[in-house]
């Protein structure tokens, strides 16, 4: 997944200033919870990122620089959003390795196992 620049911006953000970082935190968190559903609940925390993001670029210096030089133009904040939640929310419980499994080897919830030998040539 990548990020677009303001993305990226905000999630430095948050990356750098804890406090900002846990209210975000329990704010997806409750977002996620409130929704049950994630697709839902990105939509929901896109706009609250966004209102947020117009709010800091008053007071937070690369937020408002950037403003200065790109303008305060609506910019998707979906990938953010999404990433935030896989991130801070478990939205799947975790596969259990099936006894026996390789060491070293996840096992997925799509686990289809090895490849079958088909009983034709290859040709």
């Amino acid at each position: 997944m990548s990020l677009n620049a303001c993305e990226e911006r905000i999630f430095d953000y948050l990356q750098n200033r804890s406090d900002e970082g846990r209210f975000w935190q329990e704010k997806v968190r409750a977002m996620v919870t409130a929704h049950g559903e994630p697709g839902a609940a990105a939509s929901r925390i896109e706009s609250a990122l966004w209102l947020y993001y117009v709010e800091r670029s008053a007071v937070v210096p690369a937020f408002r620089a950037a403003v200065r030089s790109e303008g305060l133009q609506r910019m998707s904040l979906r990938n953010l959003s999404e990433l935030l939640i896989r991130l801070w929310t478990r939205t799947n419980p975790p596969v259990s390795p099936a006894p026996g499994a390789r060491e070293g080897y996840e096992r997925t919830a799509i686990d289809l196992g090895p490849p079958r030998q088909s009983g034709r040539g290859s040709g």
